[in-house]
């Protein structure tokens, strides 16, 4: 048999009874809420991490790098809007000049991971060793066409110039008919058209004919530089 309670204020009874039961329920529905909110806020971050992770994952994937091709690659045709040809060894830069136009040509090999869209260049009658402040596009010379070079392929960059009285023209000429060294700043992104890169190409004269490439410095125009 139950015992009945002893020893209880006579007043427990009335505080029982007067206990705000609103109030309690709210902050019990608050208290949830709030922890309810920390594990959304939690999931959202790892959840945002997740799609940077995968985002980066995607673009590295599709990132081009473009390096001298080798010495054994095979020769390429090289041809130009006013139909003259050049023949570009594996390794090397060509270039023939004649009074009213430049030929210049590179051959290249994409060790990226995407195909190479070549968008501009700019040239250098010198080597140049300086690293200085990342490259302007804008300063580019715009390619009438657009070049590609396939995953792990070799390919080729060309330029001309045209213009007999322009500056550019008779360095280019001089260093030509010297058989001088010289550079070329070849500006390139992957097939979407981002992750857009400059890499610096030197062409140092060979003892007996053309030019030996290299490459001495990348940019990255669309990301933070990894210097």
């Amino acid at each position: 048999m139950l015992q009945p309670l002893t020893g209880l204020s006579p007043s427990f009874g009335p505080r029982l009874a007067h206990v705000d039961w609103v109030t309690i329920s709210a902050l019990a529905t608050a208290g949830g809420t709030l922890v309810l909110a920390l594990a959304t806020f939690a999931a959202v971050r790892s959840a945002t991490r997740s799609a940077r992770v995968a985002e980066r994952a995607l673009l590295v994937g599709l990132r081009p790098m473009l390096m001298p091709s080798r010495l054994h690659d095979a020769t390429q045709k090289v041809g130009y809007a006013d139909s003259h040809w050049l023949a570009l060894p594996g390794g090397q830069a060509v270039a023939e000049v004649s009074n009213d136009a430049v030929w210049l040509a590179i051959s290249v090999r994409n060790v990226g991971t995407g195909i190479a869209v070549m968008h501009g260049w700019r040239f250098d009658a010198e080597l140049v060793r300086s690293h200085g402040e990342s490259p302007n596009p804008d300063e580019f010379t715009r390619l009438t066409r657009d070049l590609y070079v396939p995953i792990g392929e070799e390919g080729f960059w060309q330029g001309t110039f045209r213009d007999p009285s322009s500056p550019q023209f008779e360095a280019a000429k001089a260093v030509v008919d010297n058989h001088g060294p010289f550079t070329v700043e070849i500006l390139y992104g992957d097939v979407e058209g981002g992750q857009r890169i400059v890499t610096r190409f030197s062409a140092t004269p060979r003892t007996d004919s053309g030019w030996i490439a290299a490459v001495t410095r990348h940019w990255y125009l669309d990301m933070p530089d990894p210097r």
